[in-house]
């Protein structure tokens, strides 16, 4: 049995990626794991424990779609679909700054 070195990752690097699976209940530990290059047990330790704590809430299996003939959804409904919704944008808005960041850094290695 090989060991392997255990990395420490930051506080904050945890919590985004607990947010970032929490957000879309589409996405699989090991889809989120592998998007972040982490391991998909790592990422499901964060969640587990974040839960306990108190810092996540459960992951919401519901497909999302609005309630069926027409009927405007309960307050409850609307109030967890905006909470998505934020965290939606949340994401996009992480990743969108994380490619912001590796575009400029990339961009002043190049020695052309």
């Amino acid at each position: 049995m090989s060991l392997m070195a255990l990395k420490n990752y930051p506080e904050e690097f945890k919590a985004d990626a607990v947010a970032l699976y929490l957000s879309d209940p589409s996405k699989t530990y090991k889809q989120v794991a592998e998007d972040l290059g982490i391991n998909r047990a790592t990422l499901r330790e964060w969640v587990l424990a974040a839960q306990r704590n108190g810092t996540a809430g459960p992951k919401r299996r519901g497909t999302g779609k609005p309630a069926a003939g027409g009927q405007v959804a309960s307050p409850d409904v609307l109030e967890e679909e905006n909470r998505q919704l934020k965290a939606r944008i949340e994401e996009l808005e992480l990743e969108r700054d994380i490619l912001r960041k590796a575009a400029k850094f990339f961009a002043g290695e190049t020695n052309w």
